[in-house]
């Protein structure tokens, strides 16, 4: 150790020694530091990486806990739930370099996203830590932390008072699956979480289906004889019933690619897993403003962090609006925690605070998370039958609302059930922002965007002749390429103006996502949108049932649909109704309107789609879960003639490669003149353009 970083250290550790004890998290251990690699030099401070574990307490009497589904069936002897939290500091070797900012980042699946250069050249501070303690695949709980290894929170399990365990209902889906091997129950990627009381196929229900439709409607669907499975390990060299295993189905007949297979078990021992709200909100608060831990054990970014944002992609950024919606941000204390966050791709809800959550969950069918109210201010939910209400509540009773910026693209509005944020469940009026609230649309693009680049847009240059694989679980293959294009460049302007609404006050630019009023937003079909018929997709997509929707579901008279919370008595849930799902209107290229600028939109090498067609398996035919697509322009007018392709070509449209290195200059200017983008970033685009084989 360093004299600068010896002197540090005795300074913080002798201030924590007369600090007020830190009631929530009651201790850290330090497992692994290593210094961090690509810092230190070209203008980035010298980092290092320090993990280790948060060990907590939470009083279920205090309001804020008491939210949580289940506490009081946790409780040790003494009255306190406990937890442990797994954790990720990203800080300058030199706290002097650091710029007063911390990330409290929400891991995804345990998945710990790159941080991005520039807020290591800002100097500032990054936290990740766990919050999802179902303890199963990546989330499985480790002895000790490590810098390259998942987030993992321990949790409790539910039991009743008297000691007995508490059971309940569950679900699990085998989809595209064929073959005698046995096939594990998956939740996205991960495994279900709960394992049946009984290997006892009798106190089961499986059953395959020949076909579901993205409205709920379930055909062919055959009950599988309990004589006829098992709880079980098999494959071609051990038969059926296989090895008994409780996390694996064996089919005595095998299993056929063309059916969904699902089941219906009791299960014992549910995680407690809403303690992942509070665990994430007091290891934040712990970084952020403790000294010490309850032992003298000194914080190791103390006293360097004057403002912090919460942020979360996808899954993450479903769980921040979750976890605002039911007032986590406000401490035990009555504080605020963190002065922003950033709930990046995420049009819902995360589905974890009720008994049997099963928080990798996504968009699949009997899915929860777009439960109650997906906007941010009080609104009516006549659609449903449910009081007016909205995620900002609790934060505005407590006065501890954060300033909040939200980004989308076109996958989260076709596969991620984000339209009735915006216009509620009945469709028909724009919802109003609060004034701490920005949004910004990010139209026809992918999930997080695509890899980026001009040549990627071209036939036999960039472009795959194969299609995109649909994420999931298991989902399938589209017909069409990945779309290419980016979120990058949009997002690293997006970040500099939240730090500085955040850390300076300076608004960023105003809202700018499709509306209604504007004529910007139509029925998500094909006459709806005013999608055209283009080359390489059937004439008729995107038809009404086409999108993902958001499902009316009745998880039984226990189940609390406003908060996502209580526990579930019907599995699955009923489907009372389908809402009315808007999507963005499209120009004559089939590219959306309505949202920021972007290069590679506003100078077109082709039509680009936040949705893609599933190519065979399951799910064919119908949208490939939330991967978009590509159709790119013709070359010259003969070539779009020949495919029937009424879009101008890539020579119509820009006459030579010097004419589309101009359309891209034009498409920079407006970008940066409206804030959407860096000069950087503009200067790369640029010299891309004039290096690709656009026209050449």
């Amino acid at each position: 150790m360093t004299i600068r970083k010896t002197v540090w250290f005795t300074a913080v550790l002798a201030a924590a020694l007369q600090a007020p004890v830190q009631a929530r998290v009651t201790r850290i251990v330090v497992d692994e530091v290593q210094p961090m690699a690509g810092t230190g030099e070209g203008g980035v401070p010298a980092y290092e990486q320090i993990a280790g574990r948060a060990f907590g307490e939470l009083d279920p009497k205090l309001a804020g806990n008491a939210i949580i589904q289940d506490i009081e069936l946790a409780k040790d002897a003494q009255g306190k739930v406990h937890y442990t939290a797994s954790f990720l500091i990203y800080k300058p070797v030199d706290l002097k370099q650091a710029s007063g900012l911390m990330w409290h980042e929400v891991p995804n699946r345990g998945r710990v996203f790159p941080y991005a250069k520039q807020e290591l050249a800002f100097g500032d501070i990054m936290l990740a830590s766990a919050w999802q303690g179902d303890n199963a695949g990546a989330t499985t709980v480790r002895p000790k932390a490590s810098v390259s290894g998942m987030q993992f929170l321990q949790v409790p399990v539910a039991r009743n008072a008297d000691g007995s365990a508490v059971t309940g209902e569950v679900y699990g889906r085998i989809v595209n699956r064929s073959g005698p091997a046995s096939q594990p129950l998956l939740v996205q990627t991960n495994p279900v979480p709960y394992k049946p009381q009984s290997l006892d196929t009798r106190r089961a229900r499986l059953v395959s289906r020949g076909a579901e439709n993205q409205r709920g409607d379930v055909f062919d669907e055959r009950e599988i004889s309990p004589e006829d499975w098992a709880w079980a390990k098999c494959d071609a060299a051990h038969s059926f019933p296989g090895t008994p295993d409780p996390t694996q189905i064996c089919l005595k007949h095998g299993f056929d690619a063309q059916r969904l297979y699902q089941v219906v078990f009791t299960a014992a021992d549910p995680y407690v897993l809403g303690v992942g709200f509070a665990a994430w909100r007091d290891v934040g608060e712990f970084f952020k403003t403790a000294r010490a831990d309850d032992a003298g054990t000194a914080n190791p970014i103390a006293g360097a962090n004057t403002h912090s944002i919460g942020r979360g992609v996808s899954q993450s950024g479903n769980y921040l609006r979750g976890w605002l919606h039911l007032g986590f941000n406000r401490s035990e204390r009555g504080r605020q925690v963190h002065d922003g966050v950033w709930p990046i791709i995420a049009g819902r809800r995360i589905a974890l605070n009720f008994r049997w959550a099963q928080p990798d969950g996504v968009l699949e069918l009997y899915q929860a998370g777009s439960e109650g109210p997906q906007w941010w201010l009080p609104h009516p939910d006549p659609v449903r039958g449910l009081p007016a209400a909205g995620i900002l509540d609790r934060c505005l009773a407590s006065k501890t609302c954060p300033k909040v910026m939200e980004h989308f693209g076109s996958a989260e509005v076709w596969a991620l059930k984000l339209t009735p944020e915006w216009v509620g469940t009945d469709g028909k009026t724009d919802l109003p922002l609060p004034a701490n609230v920005r949004r910004y649309y990010i139209a026809s693009t992918n999930h997080w965007g695509g890899g980026g680049g001009f040549d990627s847009s071209l036939p036999g240059v960039g472009l795959p002749k194969t299609g995109a694989m649909c994420p999931g679980n298991n989902f399938g293959q589209g017909t069409l390429p990945a779309n290419p294009v980016s979120h990058t460049e949009t997002v690293n302007a997006l970040r500099v103006h939240l730090r500085n609404w955040v850390m300076k006050g300076t608004p960023p630019p105003p809202s700018r996502y499709p509306l209604l009023r504007n004529g910007q937003l139509g029925v998500a079909s094909k006459a709806g949108i005013g999608f055209p018929t283009l080359p390489g997709l059937r004439a008729t997509v995107p038809e009404p049932d086409f999108i993902m929707p958001v499902h009316d579901y009745d998880f039984g008279p226990q189940f609390n649909a406003l908060d996502g919370s209580g526990v579930p008595t019907l599995t699955p849930p009923r489907i009372r109704q389908s809402l009315p799902m808007l999507a963005p209107k499209v120009d004559l290229d089939g590219n959306e309107i309505g949202g920021v600028p972007v290069v590679l939109l506003d100078a077109p090498l082709g039509t680009y789609l936040g949705w893609n067609v599933t190519a065979k398996g399951f799910h064919k035919d119908q949208i490939c879960n939330y991967v978009g697509g590509m159709i790119p322009l013709a070359t010259t007018a003969a070539d779009r003639i020949a495919n029937g392709d009424p879009r101008p070509s890539l020579q119509e449209r820009y006459g030579s490669h010097d004419g589309y290195v101009a359309a891209v200059r034009r498409a920079t200017e407006r970008a940066m003149a409206e804030g959407f983008l860096l000069p950087l970033d503009a200067q790369a685009l640029l010299s891309a353009a004039d290096k690709s084989a656009v026209l050449k």
